[in-house]
């Protein structure tokens, strides 16, 4: 299928009307209707049977549909940052986070980033570690933000910041509101697992096994604002990084800063074969700024 095809199908595909079609793409309902007939006969099959003055999708247009879908996305973007270009907009900033980096971090760095560059246009998606390597290389994003990432080939990071891992706590259950735990203290309480989610989970799995603590849970997760809203119903208590504790606040939730104080780094990462832009930079400054407001909250 060309291009043209495809822009076709997708637009009688979702509007069920030639007519309404050639409205979309802005070309003749009869242009249409032999754009249709050119990609039905390269295709060797029907791709769209008339039925009460609507074209109904066969079974094979029905199957054929998610993949252009997914090409139609595609092509979109493309087209969004083509007119970017063109009217001389900066570009566009195609990142993924990290899930707590989405709860103030990024917003607040977009927000500073959009007073200084007004016509730069944001993607962001959030994704997990073990993500990370697929999404760079399959061009998904441009920049990953992301907890204590590994060292993957072919790709660069640099540590932006880092941010303090801290107790998360029903009030209910600790009454007298303590603001500094020992790390020790957990075997104390029921205790919301996030060993598989991440680094911070492994990073709190190993400081406790060091201590000979084999914590028990009923409760196991592995992502970290899950684990926090478990914590709000009383479920127990779960080491979280504190952008996660600031980015869910609820009156039935305590926070503790751990002794010892544990830090997570948070880094950047890129491919070496596709240099970070000056404004992907500028943006990453941002990012520091913001992670670096947070700091005071965590101080008791």
């Amino acid at each position: 299928m060309r291009l043209r095809h495809i822009e076709v199908f997708h637009a009688i595909y979702t509007t069920g009307s030639v007519s309404q079609a050639a409205q979309i793409l802005h070309i003749s309902q009869p242009a249409v209707s032999k754009s249709l007939a050119h990609a039905e006969q390269q295709l060797g099959f029907a791709l769209f049977t008339r039925a009460n003055n609507k074209l109904i999708p066969t079974s094979e247009a029905q199957a054929l549909f998610p993949e252009v879908e997914q090409l139609y996305r595609q092509l979109h973007s493309v087209k969004t940052l083509a007119d970017n270009i063109q009217r001389h907009d900066e570009g566009l900033l195609d990142i993924a986070i990290t899930p707590a980096l989405g709860f103030d971090v990024i917003p607040q760095a977009i927000a500073r980033f959009s007073q200084r560059y007004p016509k730069v246009a944001f993607r962001i998606q959030t994704i997990h570690n073990d993500e990370a390597m697929q999404a760079l290389v399959e061009r998904q994003c441009e920049l990953a933000l992301l907890f204590a990432s590994p060292n993957f080939p072919g790709v660069e990071s640099q540590d932006l910041a880092d941010t303090a891992i801290v107790l998360v706590y029903p009030r209910q259950l600790l009454t007298a509101s303590p603001q500094r735990i020992k790390l020790a203290e957990l075997a104390d309480y029921p205790l919301i697992g996030i060993g598989d989610s991440g680094p911070v989970g492994q990073l709190i799995w190993q400081q406790l096994q060091g201590l000979g603590i084999q914590p028990q849970s009923q409760l196991q997760v592995d992502t970290y604002y899950v684990a926090a809203r478990l914590v709000a119903k009383g479920l127990g208590v779960c080491p979280l990084d504190n952008l996660t504790a600031l980015g869910n606040p609820d009156p039935a939730l305590g926070v503790a800063q751990l002794q010892p104080e544990l830090r997570v780094p948070i880094r950047a990462l890129h491919l070496k074969s596709r240099p970070l832009s000056q404004l992907s930079q500028q943006f990453l400054q941002e990012v520091r700024t913001c992670i670096d407001n947070t700091r005071p909250n965590t101080k008791v």
